[in-house]
């Protein structure tokens, strides 16, 4: 069995709605001042690196969710909780999420591994004495557990952290079609469909034109018809099947930390793997509740305690 998470909700934050919706909406953002690093790639595209201060001490490559950035809340939570460590928090922009428009006709999906592992690598070889590690959320996560599974002992993290995963993206996108769940579903497409009208506005290489986002109601529309062409999938079921990261876990030899809800309103409690899934260097710590990436525990809304923010560092901490 999968050892108990510690993690008590708040009782003024009851059902996974309210611990979800709690941070996004009423959580003040740490104020953090953050330097912005361009990384140029191979293929002739770029990545945005945000930066917490300091030029010592361990790293930890922070991978948000689906069109998510160095704002979001819980990774603008993270890196202060970093910062109080004094330890170094940065943030890698998948394609497209660093408030500018990627160069090639693609921008980034659930199993993005390569651009992650560019980063690693590079950040290994520009700081070889400096302790490396990762946290990755929700899509994030997905593409950081992939990662770890097909990279087996040859990588260059101490240890990762992955929190609220679609570890099957098929039930995600069925979730998604079914109660207030769908209002995520609905924030999201209307998210996306921004980024893909701000990008191919002046461009001719998108695979539908401007016009056609009108009729995509859903992630199964918009996968199908966008994410699985522009990323070499031949089709939403494909992409699905083979983005997916649970297959995967079995195969990571990294210290692994996984955190997640039963109640997470993006997907079902039985989503998340069996212990008989993971390797032995995994461990994933099941709540009751929580909610999406919220986790917010507390006496009082006004002492609320984003309770992600001390179990991370812990888990890094040993393994520094």
């Amino acid at each position: 069995m999968s050892p108990a998470s510690a993690f008590r909700p708040a009782w003024w934050l009851p059902g996974p709605h309210a611990q979800t919706l709690w941070p996004v909406l009423f959580r003040r953002r740490p104020r953090l001042s953050l330097r912005r690093e361009r990384l140029e790639l191979p293929d002739g595209d770029f990545l945005d690196l945000d930066w917490t201060p300091g030029e010592h001490g361990p790293i930890v490559l922070v991978l948000h969710g689906l069109e998510g950035s160095s704002d979001s809340h819980y990774a603008r939570g993270l890196l202060a909780a970093l910062v109080r460590h004094g330890w170094r928090g940065v943030v890698m922009h998948f394609r497209g999420c660093g408030g500018q428009p990627n160069r090639l006709a693609r921008r980034y999906c659930a199993a993005d591994t390569a651009d992650m592992a560019y980063v690693a690598n590079w950040l290994r070889r520009r700081e070889p004495d400096a302790p490396l590690a990762a946290v990755g959320y929700s899509l994030g996560g997905n593409a950081l557990l992939k990662w770890l599974g097909e990279g087996g002992a040859d990588l260059p993290l101490r240890a990762a952290v992955a929190v609220s995963i679609p570890f099957l993206l098929d039930d995600t996108a069925r979730r998604l079609q079914q109660g207030l769940s769908r209002l995520y579903q609905l924030h999201l497409l209307r998210a996306l469909k921004r980024g893909y009208r701000a990008k191919f506005r002046h461009r001719s290489d998108g695979p539908i034109p401007l016009a056609e986002l009108a009729t995509i109601r859903d992630f199964y529309g918009f996968d199908d018809r966008i994410t699985a062409p522009l990323h070499g999938y031949a089709g939403v079921h494909d992409y699905y099947a083979r983005a997916s990261c649970r297959p995967d876990l079995r195969r990571i030899r990294t210290p692994t930390l996984i955190l997640h809800a039963l109640d997470d309103p993006f997907m079902w409690p039985e989503t998340a793997p069996a212990a008989s899934e993971l390797s032995p260097s995994v461990r994933l710590e099941l709540s009751p509740g929580g909610g999406h990436v919220g986790f917010v525990a507390g006496p009082w809304p006004w002492r609320a305690d984003y309770w992600l923010e001390r179990r991370i560092p812990a888990f890094l901490t040993q393994h520094w």
